[in-house]
């Protein structure tokens, strides 16, 4: 009882300090974000769900559980649209969820992979009903990690900074990456990859996977925003503090975003692409310029 007292003593203390350094001008709040442990907010609040998924999710039933937003596989190698993702859109929209989409990468052009990937979220944010689509759109995704499963080889990081930089040219935001830890450190550690190119990479968001341990911080990021502790049902960490399965879904994909309910939806509204405000071109075009 002592023990759990002092802890509780300990972080009171600590956000204390932490709100006394927010009022001062000379310290920017989003550099607080890596100071703070996970464990002081953890809370699973994003699904990430592909059409691996074979069971009809209950969106509604996850949003009483505490989940703020749906990540889903759009595109996937070569150029596939993946089956579910405009039926679960649809849905999860309905239920009041926000929502995203990723693209998984391989090691073909990454430009008319970008292209592919935004034409198909833009199609399907098009029909969805107006009045259920947030304000914020969608929250895009590079899924950067080894690919053993589909065609065309892994993507190297400067291909990954043409693919981030043609998402960013054509819808003015930077979209996150995705990737195992161990993956993404020894990617970046490649005296291959230039400062130039971890520079770009470093102006989007990380999401990490690690289903052991909280991930650490990997060059050239300071933090990561979001962590990905459980992948199809996968995890090595406690399960009173980090469940498995969600709603329907027994084996989950579980997501911890580094901050409150209220900070999620607001790094959403930040970060994310409204295709309704600025749809790309069709993609017959864009392949005709290429």
């Amino acid at each position: 009882m002592q023990g759990a007292l002092e802890s509780q003593l300990h972080l009171l203390d600590m956000f204390a300090a932490i709100r006394a350094l927010m009022k001062s001008s000379i310290f920017p709040s989003a550099a607080l974000l890596f100071l703070i442990p996970a464990v002081a907010f953890s809370a699973t609040n994003v699904v990430n769900l592909s059409h691996y998924d074979m069971i009809r999710p209950d969106f509604a039933t996850m949003k009483r559980q505490g989940i703020v937003g749906v990540i889903h596989e759009a595109t996937y190698p070569p150029f596939v649209r993946d089956p579910k993702y405009l039926d679960r859109q649809m849905e999860a929209l309905q239920a009041g969820l926000l929502w995203g989409a990723y693209h998984y990468a391989n090691g073909s052009d990454p430009i008319r992979q970008a292209d592919h990937f935004l034409s198909v979220v833009s199609s399907a944010w098009s029909q969805a009903n107006p009045a259920v689509r947030p304000s914020a759109g969608v929250l895009l995704v590079l899924d950067f990690e080894k690919n053993g499963h589909y065609p065309g080889g892994t993507m190297r990081a400067d291909q990954a900074v043409a693919f981030v930089e043609r998402i960013r040219s054509r819808t003015g935001v930077y979209p996150g990456i995705y990737s195992g830890e161990y993956h993404l450190a020894q990617v970046l550690n490649s005296p291959r990859v230039t400062p130039a190119q971890k520079q770009v990479l470093s102006n989007c968001w990380l999401w990490v996977a690690n289903y052991s341990k909280e991930p650490r911080a990997t060059a050239p990021w300071n933090y990561w925003a979001m962590w990905q502790y459980c992948g199809d049902g996968k995890c090595r960490l406690p399960r009173s503090a980090y469940p498995i399965g969600i709603a329907n879904i027994r084996k989950a994909e579980l997501n911890i975003f580094r901050g409150s309910r209220n900070d999620l939806a607001d790094f959403w509204q930040r970060r994310a692409w409204n295709p309704s405000g600025g749809a790309p071109r069709l993609e017959s075009k864009l392949t005709a310029e290429l």
